[in-house]
C-alpha cells in the first residue's frame, strides 16, 4: 500500500541547481531524514544517499536510524516495503518515483501463488515448505511466514533452503527461478529432479507425477536484468581476455552461473573486484551502475561489464534527481507524499518469515 500526494515533478525535470537544491533541504531537515541508496541506483541519485547497499542491508539500517522520522529509500517498491516491515513506528518511508517497481517481484502475484498452494494441497503434495527470495512484494513474504516457511537472499539462500528440507521434503522457491535453480544445484540436486511452475496454467504446466517426486518447485519467475547475461558473453569475453575473471550474481542463468570463476550476491562481487590484486581484470555479471561505478572507484584493474550492451535496470532507473527533490521539497513543508505502508496484517507474517531468516544466519 502507499499514498501519494498529487503533485507534478516535471517543473523539476531541468533545474540546473537540483543538486544544491536537495544539499540544502538535507542540511535543513538534518538527523529527520535518512536517504538509501541501492547499488543499482544511478550515480546522480546515489550521491545523495546517506547509505548505499542492496536492499536488506538498507532496510536494516534505516531501522537503526532512531533519529530518522523520514526514509526516502532510492530503490524499487519490494524493498521500500521492506523497510516499512523493519523499520520502527515513528518511521515512515518514501519512495521518490512510485513507477518504481521490479519486475521480477511482480511475476509472482499472490492470488496465483495462493491457487499454487491450493493445487498441490489437493493434490496432496505434501512436506511443502515455501521460500521466497527477498526481492517479493510484502505480500509474498507474508504468506511464506503464515504457510511456515522464510525469506532468504542470494547470500544466505543455502542455509535457508537446508533450514527448510529440516521441516520438509519439497520447497517451492519465489520469485527467480534462476536464484532457486542454480542454490539447489550447488546443494546436490540434480536440474531434471526440479519442477518449474508456470503460474498461467492451472496446474502450472506440470506433470503430477514430477511435482510429487521434485524436491524443489521453482516459480517461473526472473530478473530481467541478470536474465539478459547468455553463456556466449563468457566465452566472448575470455577469448578477448584471456586472464579476465567472470563473477557473476546467482540470479543470472545456470548456464552462466557454470562458466563463471565466481558466483555470488552485490556484497560478495563487490568485495571480491575491490579487493583483488591490482591489474587483476574482471568481467562482471549484474546491473551496469554497479558495473560503472567499481570500474570508478578500483582505476588500477580492468572492470567491464559481461554483456558488452549493457544490463540497465530501467525500473530502478525511473528514480532521477527531480524526484528526490521533490520529495525532499515536500518534506520540508510538512507534506509526506509516496508513503509506503504496509497493511498492519501482511506485516505481521512479513516480519514473521524475515526473523526466521536471521534466526537461520
Amino acid at each position: 500500500m502507499s499514498t501519494a500526494t498529487v503533485c507534478s515533478v516535471n517543473h523539476l525535470a531541468n533545474d540546473p541547481q537540483a543538486e544544491e537544491r536537495i544539499a540544502s533541504l538535507k542540511r535543513s531537515l538534518g538527523e529527520k531524514l535518512f536517504i538509501l541508496g541501492h547499488h543499482y541506483q544511478r550515480d546522480d541519485v546515489i550521491r545523495f544517499a546517506d547509505a548505499r547497499g542492496d536492499s536488506f542491508k538498507l532496510s536494516q539500517l534505516a531501522a537503526r536510524q532512531d533519529r530518522a522520522e523520514y526514509i526516502v529509500f532510492c530503490g524499487v517498491h519490494f524493498m521500500a516495503e521492506s523497510a516499512d516491515i523493519l523499520s520502527q513506528p515513528h518511521q515512515k518511508v518514501i519512495l521518490p518515483d512510485l513507477a518504481a517497481g521490479c519486475s521480477m517481484a511482480d511475476m509472482a502475484d499472490i492470488d496465483q501463488v495462493e491457487e499454487c498452494w491450493q493445487f498441490l494441497e489437493d493434490q496432496d503434495v505434501r512436506g511443502v515448505v515455501p521460500i521466497t527470495y527477498m526481492n517479493s512484494t510484502a505480500a509474498i513474504k507474508a504468506f511464506c511466514g503464515e504457510k511456515g516457511g522464510a525469506v532468504c537472499t542470494s547470500s544466505n539462500a543455502p542455509a535457508v533452503f537446508k533450514w527448510a528440507y529440516q521441516r520438509g521434503q519439497t520447497v517451492l522457491f519465489l520469485p527467480d527461478q534462476h536464484l532457486g535453480r542454480n542454490t539447489g544445484f550447488k546443494m546436490g540436486i540434480p536440474i531434471d529432479r526440479m519442477a518449474l511452475w508456470d503460474p498461467h496454467h492451472e496446474d502450472g504446466n506440470v506433470p503430477l507425477e514430477k511435482l510429487k517426486i521434485s524436491p524443489l518447485i521453482l516459480w517461473k519467475g526472473h530478473c530481467s536484468v541478470h536474465g539478459r547475461f547468455r553463456p556466449e558473453d563468457v566465452d566472448t569475453v575470455r577469448a578477448k581476455f584471456p586472464a579476465i575473471r567472470v563473477i557473476v550474481h546467482p540470479e543470472c542463468l545456470w548456464e552462466v552461473v557454470q562458466k563463471a570463476d565466481s558466483v555470488g550476491s552485490t556484497e560478495h562481487i563487490i568485495k571480491a573486484v575491490s579487493q583483488s590484486d591490482p591489474g587483476t581484470q574482471w568481467a562482471v555479471g549484474t546491473e551496469i551502475h554497479l558495473v560503472n561505478r567499481l570500474a570508478k572507484e578500483n582505476p588500477d584493474k580492468l572492470i567491464i561489464t559481461l554483456d558488452n550492451h549493457g544490463c540497465l535496470c530501467t525500473t530502478m532507473f525511473r528514480i532521477a534527481p527531480k524526484h528526490v527533490l521533490w520529495a525532499l521539497e515536500n518534506l520540508s513543508e510538512g507534506r509526506v507524499v509516496n508513503q509506503i505502508k504496509v497493511d498492519d496484517s501482511v506485516k505481521y507474517w512479513a516480519q514473521v518469515a524475515l526473523d526466521r531468516m536471521l534466526a537461520i544466519a
